[in-house]
């Protein structure tokens, strides 16, 4: 299977895997433009030669869009491989791909952001620990960082301290997200149209560089929803999705 690397130079006439569409699409455009940018502090995007979500992206740890700490790791930001290629051994190709490109570049080992049992958009545990993840550190409520270590005596990565516990000072509900996940460009204005038209308390804040997400009141920087402070989910809602958590919360 070809493998193709997205570049700066190639990246408007290839696709992206997990938004597929023209280019004008707000998500494939503001997935581009993240990518387009973030191609400067490391970022490798590598898809097999198919049309579908087929592909891993990942990153130097000190240029991570996520609170951790992990000098020295390659972060993995997504691998997905799903409908028609999944169990044809691409999610091994592309993990492999990572592995080789990363001790090249003399990284000390993976990082990538799991949890406790499998669910959306965040790495598949049972799959990692297959390939000799290690668990190095938890967060509430669910979350964990796994790390394969290219050698023995490295340090484990870990979480910044302050998102062990997720928590926020501000009522309402908050969003933290970025475009890291194209999905955002399309959900996020969804519920807060939805929010506003309930006139529901609702704020976005979105991500502009690596620094602000590695502040993030939470782990998972791509999308994570607060009301009154507390975590609800890190889940890309849609409106049906939404009006199920304002059921929850009784409003």
């Amino acid at each position: 299977m070809n493998i193709i690397t997205l570049t700066k130079n190639n990246l408007e006439q290839e696709h992206i895997c997990c938004a597929i569409s023209n280019s004008k699409d707000s998500q494939v455009a503001s997935k581009k433009q993240w990518l387009y940018r973030t191609f400067d502090d490391g970022l490798v995007f590598k898809k097999c030669d198919v049309r579908g979500k087929c592909f891993i992206e990942y990153i130097p740890a000190e240029k991570a869009w996520s609170p951790i700490e992990g000098n020295g790791y390659m972060f993995i930001n997504c691998l997905w491989v799903s409908g028609q290629f999944k169990g044809q051994g691409f999610s091994n190709l592309l993990l492999e791909e990572c592995i080789k490109d990363s001790k090249e570049k003399g990284k000390n080992g993976l990082v990538v952001l799991s949890s406790k049992k499998k669910l959306p958009y965040l790495s598949d545990p049972g799959f990692l620990k297959h390939k000799g993840f290690l668990l190095a550190d938890t967060a509430k409520p669910y979350y964990e960082l796994m790390h394969l270590p290219f050698c023995e005596n490295i340090a484990a990565p870990h979480f910044k301290r302050h998102v062990k516990t997720p928590h926020i000072a501000e009522p309402g509900f908050v969003l933290y997200y970025t475009n890291q996940c194209p999905f955002t460009a399309k959900y996020v204005p969804i519920i807060e149209s939805l929010a506003k038209q309930k006139a529901i308390p609702f704020k976005s804040i979105r991500f502009e560089t690596a620094e602000q997400a590695q502040n993030s009141p939470a782990p998972y920087t791509s999308y994570s929803l607060f009301y009154n402070g507390e975590f609800v989910t890190h889940e890309i809602l849609n409106d049906k999705k939404f009006d199920k958590v304002l059921a929850d919360k009784g409003l």
